[in-house]
């Protein structure tokens, strides 16, 4: 057996480190590292609640939103206050947008650039796939990049900047809209939804939308040539590369649920386990036997958590702790989502291969049809002149969660509140589920666990299949340690 270390990552947001055991050109066993300690939960301690609206969306600057949507969640459930119509939506719309560009920044610039490496130089795809996909000088970044920044002028209006907008707050927005601002977003929608359909997917949303099966997705791809449209393409490249054998998933999948105008989430909340499970949010907890935290007496749920660091700990190797829904590991993400949601597309995906890098990106993408369709809706219901924000005063002392969903997965924050201050801030990122270290059962995590078997070629240092299972899962890991 052999020990391969790789990392840290190009095109992964934050510092990652994987050590693999191998074993006959398969990995045996994969630890993932996360090695930087960040401090978020610790420096809010003590500050006033509303501090949590400042501090919150800088944890992140690619999707600060998300953190701004679960700190005034988790404020507002303390507060007991209720966003208007107007609010929801122009959160959503704020959120929306955030949630679409990454996951656009995702496959064009982190996951199919690793298609034009040198490894695959000698087959017949890799030109094609190199000179569209190629990082940074591709044709795809040609196309996409100044799409996204026309795209993210919704956030401009509705948040007034980005990253680390400071609208989102829990009655709602502090940003109402003109009815010339609701005309000119939609007319950044209708653009974007051209350049959707004419790159990306090569069809309509609709049409990608209502695919039903696996069955039928092949179908579709097969009509028009692989380089028709980028999904297309992806499409064709993950058959001859077999991704749907790769990254497998293990243990359930959860889902906080996305969204909430309209009265119901877009997406639902939930646990998918062959079968849909409402979601005991009571029964998360974290364990830190293999962080470098001080040890607790087992896994402790948020409200109760601590970030007490201990660099001394010899039995520990990420900065990551240890989710666990009752006590077993969550994979988080779109496809979490949408099995939990019950699309008809990605549930027969997984019922014929299970969770894999294939179905996680059909997932993501699919998602960004669904989206784009859903924020149309939001903008047309927009009513400029009515309230946009309810306000209601901070309890002095009192406690909170605030559960959403970023693009990478179920995002929590959940905040103690003593005599006017922040007695105790807890929050489980999306990647902190999936890039987990062992439990104190000795358990792997998601990634970890997804590893296993992966296929590594002589000679490789930087295994090109390790490379694709890691950014299937789109990994944020300046979100995941605190």
């Amino acid at each position: 057996m052999t020990r391969l270390i790789v990392g840290p990552f190009n095109r992964v947001e934050g510092d990652l480190e994987v050590k693999l055991d191998i074993e006959d050109g398969r990995v045996e066993t994969a630890r993932v590292n996360s090695p930087l300690y960040r401090g978020f939960e610790r420096i809010l301690t003590g500050k006033p609640p509303a501090d949590a609206l400042v501090y919150a969306p800088r944890i992140c600057g690619i999707c600060s939103v998300s953190q701004s949507v679960a700190a005034a969640k988790a404020l507002a459930d303390a507060q007991g206050v209720v966003m208007p119509p107007n609010g929801k939506m122009a959160v959503d719309l704020v959120h929306a947008t955030e949630n679409v560009a990454d996951h656009l920044t995702h496959f064009y610039l982190f996951f199919m650039p690793d298609f034009a490496r040198d490894v695959y130089r000698d087959e017949a795809w890799h030109l094609a796939a190199h000179e569209r996909f190629v990082a940074l000088k591709g044709t795809a970044s040609q196309d996409i990049l100044p799409a996204r920044a026309q795209f993210m002028h919704l956030m401009g209006i509705l948040a007034g900047k980005w990253p680390h907008t400071l609208s989102v707050q829990p009655g709602g927005s502090t940003r109402a809209v003109s009815s010339g601002e609701v005309a000119r977003m939609a007319a950044i929608l209708s653009s974007f939804r051209r350049l959707l359909e004419r790159t990306l997917f090569g069809d309509s949303l609709e049409r990608i939308a209502s695919l039903s099966s696996a069955a039928e997705l092949e179908a579709w791809a097969s009509e028009k040539r692989p380089e028709s449209s980028d999904f297309r393409h992806f499409l064709s490249l993950s058959e001859k590369l077999g991704l749907s054998r790769l990254g497998p998933s293990s243990g359930k999948f959860m889902s906080f649920g996305a969204y909430g105008a309209g009265g119901r989430p877009l997406f639902a909340q939930g646990v998918f386990n062959n079968d849909v499970e409402a979601l005991d949010s009571s029964a998360i907890a974290e364990d830190v036997s293999h962080a470098w935290y001080k040890a607790s007496e087992g896994a402790m749920p948020p409200l109760t958590g601590e970030t007490l660091p201990d660099v001394e700990r010899s039995d520990a190797y990420s900065w990551c702790k240890a989710p666990r829904l009752g006590g077993e590991i969550a994979e988080v993400g779109a496809l979490s989502r949408q099995l939990v949601d019950g699309h008809p597309l990605i549930r027969d995906l997984a019922a014929r291969d299970g969770g894999n890098v294939h179905a996680r990106v059909v997932a993501r993408l699919l998602e960004v049809a669904l989206v784009t369709i859903a924020m149309e809706g939001w903008v047309d219901g927009l009513r400029p002149g009515e309230r946009f924000i309810d306000h209601s005063k901070m309890p002095d002392d009192g406690e909170g969660a605030g559960l959403t969903e970023a693009a990478r997965g179920s995002l929590g924050h959940w905040l103690k509140i003593e005599n006017g201050r922040i007695a105790n801030y807890q929050i489980i990122a999306p990647t902190t589920w999936n890039f987990s270290p062992r439990d104190a059962n000795g358990t792997p995590g998601p990634l970890e666990l997804a590893l296993e078997g992966a296929p590594v070629r002589q000679g490789e240092t930087e295994p090109v299949a390790v490379q694709h299972i890691v950014r299937s899962f789109d990994p944020c890991l300046v979100c995941t340690v605190h």
